[in-house]
């Protein structure tokens, strides 16, 4: 799912293999596969890269014909198919297609992907993505374009500087913060509790990796929240108790950007200078960032695709 540089480091793949709590399920020499404690194959990839920076962001459908349907009104609506629907031999196998957003970012949506057994849900490590945050600079063609295109739909929003995106019941699965330049901000981890939040600190705590944001909860999404920078600069997140949406009656809301509400403990503060930097990160070309002489056989980041008719 992301790429770094340069290649999958010792270090990093023993950072989210080690105190992160995920687990190594593959590896090549350019690439990372790693799983969390819920069904799906993987949920992270390590790619070798020049830089920081999104490899491709990835979308469960529930069956191939979905994938199809998808592919074919993504096409219908414009946007550039850069792999056809199709049958893959990556780890983690799976039917799926990748188009280009427009900031050229690679999306996947994908399904029978492999599945694994499900690891203790008592232990305190991730069980899933709960969601991934990008900066854009133009966040109102975001919103037009990835709920026209994948059905997403609209949570909250953080005044006219960040808004949140679902898919399911999640209150997010991916969000969008207005800044200078496109590129990752964060990805959150989600636990399968408030002590398995705590817990999580404390194992990364005792690793040797301080927190660099939180603990606190935020506002938008109701979620605790512990913010981290991994060894190559990009930031996960651990995060718990997500809001789940009802959808007959849930209503968006706009959120004032006060310390208050950004963090309903009053535990953490506002993000350090330190924090915001490695949140803005720097920009990510996208797709050009990709090597197109060789097979892209990322897996993808499983987040589920919302029920939609193309």
């Amino acid at each position: 799912m992301l790429a770094c540089g340069p290649p999958p480091s010792r270090s990093r793949c023993n950072f989210y293999s080690g105190p992160w709590g995920l687990e190594l399920v593959e590896r090549t020499d350019t690439t990372a596969y790693l799983r969390a404690s819920g069904p799906e194959h993987h949920v992270l990839e390590l790619h070798a890269s020049a830089q920081n920076g999104l490899h491709h962001l990835g979308f469960a459908a529930a069956t191939p014909q979905e994938v199809d349907d998808c592919a074919a009104w993504v096409r219908a609506e414009g946007a550039q198919v850069v792999e056809d629907p199709r049958r893959g031999d990556r780890p983690g196998g799976g039917y799926a297609f990748r188009f280009l957003d427009f900031e050229n970012r690679v999306i996947e949506v994908s399904a029978e992907v492999f599945a694994v057994p499900e690891r203790e849900r008592s232990n305190p490590v991730p069980r899933k993505v709960a969601h991934c945050v990008l900066n854009t600079v133009d966040i109102d063609t975001a919103v037009a374009s990835y709920t026209r295109l994948l059905g997403l739909r609209v949570s909250d929003w953080s005044e006219h500087k960040m808004v949140f995106l679902r898919s399911n019941a999640d209150h997010h699965v991916i969000a969008f913060n207005q800044h200078d330049w496109a590129g990752p901000n964060h990805v959150a981890y989600e636990v399968s509790s408030l002590d398995a939040f705590m817990r999580s600190m404390g194992r990364l705590k005792v690793s040797g990796h301080e927190t660099s944001w939180g603990p606190g909860r935020h506002g938008p999404g109701d979620n605790a929240f512990a913010y981290y920078i991994d060894p190559a600069g990009l930031v996960p997140e651990v995060t718990a108790e997500v809001m789940q949406i009802d959808e007959e009656t849930w209503m968006p809301r706009v959120w004032r950007r006060t310390p208050e509400l950004s963090d309903l403990f009053r535990t953490a503060g506002p993000p350090t200078p330190r924090m915001r930097k490695h949140m803005g990160g720097v920009a990510d070309p996208g797709w050009a960032a990709v090597d197109r002489a060789e097979p892209r056989d990322a897996g993808p980041l499983l987040i589920p695709m919302p029920d939609v008719t193309y």
